[in-house]
Parts: structure tokens; sequence; C-alpha cells
């Protein structure tokens, strides 16, 4: 079912950047590597010259996943500053059940995403988010899934509340 305006509306997945090797403590706390900062805000300032500014970011409440999205902001201030002017600020949800989500966890958290926003920035983990990527366009996913800090742009014209598919419309391997 699509809204009465059919409302484009634009679903960007990103797989955190790299972090640390595992080690000792809880995976959760696992920090972003330089590389993985660095790339972070490289994936911001794409996103920033391609439009993509987000209204709504679902994040995983994992560090690795928190710091991504830090870098991914302070790149697109960086890039709006060269163009012009940023939009409002995105409403962020550190969302805790993003964390080791099915992909399915992950469908229900883009449907309880407010009906105005158009566009939404997931930022979580694989294979959850690689495997969601797949289930909303299985013909034009990759078989291989989302590497770190790959992005890759969803479009669909369904209200949030009913999304089941939305085809790929753009992908980037964000790297510094």
């Amino acid at each position: 079912m699509t809204d009465v305006g059919g409302t484009e509306r634009t679903l960007v997945l990103l797989r955190h950047a790299k972090a640390e090797a595992p080690g000792s403590g809880p995976d959760v706390q696992r920090p972003l590597t330089a590389r993985g900062h660095a790339d972070s805000a490289a994936a911001g300032a794409w996103l920033a010259r391609h439009g993509l500014l987000p209204d709504v970011v679902l994040c995983s409440a994992a560090r690795r996943t928190r710091q991504t999205w830090h870098g991914v902001q302070l790149g697109m201030t960086g890039a709006a500053d060269e163009a012009g002017p940023a939009g409002p600020a995105p409403q962020v949800r550190y969302e805790p059940g993003a964390y080791e989500a099915r992909p399915a966890d992950l469908l229900a958290l883009m449907r309880s995403t407010p009906a105005e926003a158009t566009t939404v920035l997931l930022v979580a983990h694989n294979p959850g988010i690689s495997l969601l990527s797949a289930l909303l366009d299985p013909e034009r996913a990759d078989q291989e899934g989302l590497r770190t800090t790959d992005l890759v742009v969803h479009r669909t014209r369904l209200p949030w509340a009913d999304l089941h598919r939305a085809d790929i419309v753009a992908r980037h391997t964000a790297r510094a």
C-alpha cells in the first residue's frame, strides 16, 4: 500500500566502520580503529555530497556503531560547511535491539520510523544489515554482504509502517 501522496522514501543502510579485533572485553564495547574513524567521516561526506542527509538515524547502541554515527555526522558537517548550510539535525535513536539483530528485527525498527521522515539512516551490524538489504531487494543485493563502512541506498514509496520492499539505487564503500 502506498501513501496518498506517493512520497518517495530513502533508506540508507550502513554497516559500522572497521573496529578493533575482539579482545578480553565484551564485544558490544569494541571501539573503532583509526581507519574506522576516518572511513566513517568519509561516509558522512559522501552522504552530504549526494544530498542523503537523514531525518532519522537508527543506530545500534554498540560502541562501534555509535562511533561510526559520530564520524558520519562529522563528515556530513564538514561537507556541508564547504557546500553551504546543513539542514536540521536528525532525530537519533540508539537502539539496543539493533545489536545482533536479525533482518526481521531491523525491519521492525524501520517500521517504527515516524511517517513524516523521508530519509532514514540505519547503522548496524552484519549479518543482520546485509540480510535486511537482501530482504528489501533480493535481485540487486550484493550476495557477499556489506563490508565495513558500506552504504546501500534503498528507495520506496511505501510508508515506513508497511515497508517490505525497497529498490537499491546506489552503493558506496567509504574509505578515507
